[in-house]
């Protein structure tokens, strides 16, 4: 993937993860968090919110980690914002 690929499908996760935050009223790092340490939904009927909310925010740090490697990649061979800088057409 490119850096602007990766950029775009962050947008992308973001936008998921907000949705989710807002139907459950908690920030993704939080619900992370609790998921990852094994907590249940209150509920049955969240299970599978649950689910794909933890899948999407995995997907989300491994795209940030992928875009700041990328970005340290370039930086090493044009340390400017110059080279990165791509105005939306």
């Amino acid at each position: 993937m490119t850096v602007h690929e990766i950029l775009a499908d962050i947008h992308a996760l973001e936008q998921e993860l907000l949705g989710l935050e807002r139907k459950y009223g908690v920030r993704s790092e939080i619900f992370f968090a609790a998921y990852s340490a094994g907590e249940e939904p209150e509920d049955d009927a969240w299970v599978l919110d649950f689910g794909e909310w933890a899948s999407i925010y995995r997907t989300w740090l491994a795209r940030q980690a992928e875009y700041r490697n990328e970005i340290q990649r370039m930086q090493r061979n044009a340390p400017s914002l110059a080279g990165l800088v791509r105005v939306a057409a």
